[in-house]
């Protein structure tokens, strides 16, 4: 979409507000009248999707808005932020929580699944929202803690846990967050003496890359070992400020990984999954994780056909060297964690019995 038709129809901004987040964030699109205006009313279905944002909330950056190409419906940027009828359609038994996260959630928004880790959701808001999200279930409800009294219960919590070494921060998105509250979570988590590693997942290189500022590098710098993942779906979400973005990340030190979800109609060919993979490799992101899209509420029709998503996996790994590939996984409840589903392909279980005479050697 024309950045500059864009900036018009948003109050008559200026070139200069296209490169500041808070205008970015403040500017966020948010109304289904907006949506039409801009694209269009024929560009959209004819009802149903108020019914839809008063359930799962739109919210889509000006700049990711900007990325999607015409009025076509299956553009895969538009897929991933533009709401759809099926979220609300047809899935009354899905679980809102297909990780079972609030069951392992000792205070609140923290999720401890695994012992030597814990996740950190500083907030219930994005940028954009992503309409594949597994966490959708939070977008419409109301956060009854303080910002403040929620970071207290986690800090708490996590230094009275040594066996925790790694926190990951994460949302919604952290880096909706200004510095300040950011730099004071960093430095109280690294005050605690058993935390080695930070993480910070975050899609704002995607969907707002204004954010990636040269304050905050400077600020997160001072607080490595810090890991940065981000959320790269479709080779259209790879652009120059995108990758300004996460080069500057770089630049201060922290290393930016990828973890894509498979994605119906998105991302689940050959040809765009290895557009995306090199596209990642050539801005030097690791492609970290594949994720098998989660089986949420409201998301299922994102989901692909597990044996189908094996054989475009079996291609892609094929194709591209191991740089390029990340690993394909299915998140499960509980401890059990990231299966790979690379194990169950066809190809690789012909491999491996193929070459058992070389395993044998090691019994």
């Amino acid at each position: 979409m024309n950045k500059k038709l864009l900036l018009s129809h948003l109050n008559n901004a200026a070139a200069k507000d296209w490169r500041d987040w808070r205008w970015q964030f403040k500017n966020r699109v948010t109304r289904i009248e907006t949506l039409e205006t801009l694209l269009g009313k024929t560009a959209l279905p004819n009802d149903g999707l108020k019914a839809v944002t008063s359930v799962y909330p739109l919210a889509i950056t000006p700049y990711y808005l900007s990325l999607m190409q015409g009025n076509d419906i299956h553009d895969p940027i538009r897929a991933q932020c533009v709401p759809d009828p099926r979220e609300i359609s047809g899935d009354g038994n899905i679980p809102e929580d297909p990780l079972e996260e609030d069951s392992h959630m000792p205070v609140p928004k923290l999720v401890h699944r695994y012992a030597d880790r814990c996740l950190a959701i500083m907030t219930e808001t994005c940028a954009t929202y992503c309409r594949h999200c597994n966490r959708k279930r939070f977008w419409s409800h109301s956060n009854h803690l303080s910002l403040k009294t929620r970071m207290h219960n986690m800090l708490r919590y996590i230094a009275e846990m040594p066996q925790i070494r790694e926190v990951i921060i994460s949302g919604g998105d952290p880096l909706i967050l200004d510095d300040h509250i950011l730099e004071y979570l960093l430095s109280s988590l690294k005050a605690i003496p058993h935390i080695d590693v930070l993480r910070i997942g975050s899609r704002v290189p995607v969907v707002m890359p204004m954010r990636i500022t040269g304050e905050l590098c400077r600020m997160l710098k001072r607080y490595r070992p810090l890991w940065f993942n981000t959320q790269f779906n479709h080779p259209s979400e790879i652009t120059s400020e995108s990758a300004r973005a996460c080069n500057m990340l770089q630049e201060a030190g922290i290393p930016v990984s990828n973890q894509s979800v498979l994605l119906q109609g998105i991302n689940d060919s050959p040809e765009v999954m290895r557009n995306l993979l090199y596209g990642l490799q050539k801005i030097s992101v690791r492609p970290y994780y594949l994720f098998h899209c989660d089986p949420a509420k409201g998301c299922l029709h994102f989901r692909t056909e597990p044996k189908a998503s094996i054989a475009l996996m079996e291609k892609i790994w094929q194709q591209c060297s191991g740089l390029c590939l990340p690993q394909y996984v299915l998140d499960v409840p509980g401890s059990a964690g990231k299966l790979p589903l690379n194990m169950l392909s066809g190809k690789i279980k012909n491999d491996l019995k193929n070459h058992q005479h070389f395993f044998d050697k090691f019994k």
